[in-house]
């Protein structure tokens, strides 16, 4: 098969031959239809002692079942899915609650950018017939953001704001609106993405400059209730912080692999909860699955370029600086 790979930090990755995988006892193989870039496969290819030598990336994939390991009877061949990038044992406490990354066993598994790709049985959902494979590649990043936003109970005629434009921030602002919340704005550094927000079904766009903490009490009536952080980048908890009213609370979605500050006094005066989010669970796939099949579609808008194998590698290089793409896919037929 053809596959996307890496071999070192500083070097592109490299369209290789790769021989087909074979599944284990409770592995499937999937013929990958589509498969999404994601910020954190542009991050792990610029750091030392990361990812091994010969690694496929690709986390946000969906295709068509090829191959079944033994033991399987609720996957069958021809089955369109989407997985979990993640493998685990399957029997302890976490693992039967469908919370497969807080398994001592874990493992992030990936292999999307290739031709074919493997996937725990377990982790592997089947996609309604309504939904394209393109719909099942934007499930994982769905379902990075409806977990945050489930850190809070309740929604219901909450002000939410949330930080950050891209394809986490985007689901963020989708699912605050169907969890009931009163208004939902986005701010981000610029306008560059604003249509495309709109696009998606935001109706509040602020620009994150200077004037940003008027613009949003101006339209609020107040500062927000909660603000979601999707942008993992130093600064943007502290600029989090800041904008949410007192006891409000601050949800920490963006993964900052850089050393950060902020000034504790500043939430301490606020009495602010400051929450993390970390991956999903197996009800945060199925959930978004079932708000995409129930025809709640506007996230299919972020998909801005869908890219053959030929073009995948100078495309992804493309996506480290300032571009004007929200979510780009693999084809890796085309």
């Amino acid at each position: 098969m053809k596959a996307a790979v890496f071999h070192e930090p500083g070097q592109k990755l490299v369209v290789e031959s790769l021989p087909d995988p074979v599944p284990g006892e409770n592995q499937i193989v999937l013929k990958v239809g589509r498969c999404g870039i994601c910020g954190s496969d542009i991050h792990m290819t610029e750091s030392h002692g990361v990812l091994t030598p010969g690694s496929v990336l690709g986390h946000e994939f969906a295709g068509e079942i090829i191959e079944v390991g033994k033991n399987i009877t609720h996957l069958h061949t021809g089955d369109r899915v989407t997985a979990l990038p993640l493998s685990a044992c399957g029997h302890c406490a976490s693992c039967k609650a469908g919370e497969f990354f807080w398994c001592k066993q874990s493992k992030f598994t990936g292999g999307g950018f290739a031709e074919y790709a493997l996937a725990d049985a377990a982790s592997t959902l089947k996609l309604p017939d309504i939904l394209s494979l393109e719909d099942g590649a934007l499930v994982e990043p769905i379902a990075v953001a409806l977990h945050a936003v489930r850190l809070v109970e309740k929604l219901d005629d909450a002000n939410v704001l949330v930080v950050g434009a891209g394809p986490i921030g985007l689901a963020a602002a989708y699912w605050a609106r169907r969890k009931g919340a009163a208004k939902v704005a986005v701010t981000a550094a610029s306008r560059r993405r604003q249509a495309l927000a709109e696009a998606t079904g935001v109706e509040h766009f602020v620009v994150n400059n200077s004037d940003a903490t008027q613009a949003i009490t101006d339209l609020f009536g107040s500062l927000p209730d909660i603000v979601v952080e999707c942008v993992g980048l130093p600064g943007t908890i502290e600029r989090s912080i800041e904008l949410v009213r007192p006891r409000g609370t601050v949800i920490v979605a963006g993964a900052c692999v850089a050393p950060d500050r902020f000034t504790p006094l500043t939430a301490l005066v606020k009495e602010l909860r400051l929450l993390f989010s970390i991956m999903y669970t197996v009800d945060d796939f199925r959930t978004s699955i079932d708000a995409l099949d129930s025809g709640a579609l506007e996230l299919r808008a972020m998909i801005t370029r869908i890219v053959g194998m030929d073009e995948f590698v100078e495309t992804f290089e493309s996506l480290r600086g300032s571009n004007p793409h929200c979510k780009v896919m693999l084809s890796p037929w085309a």
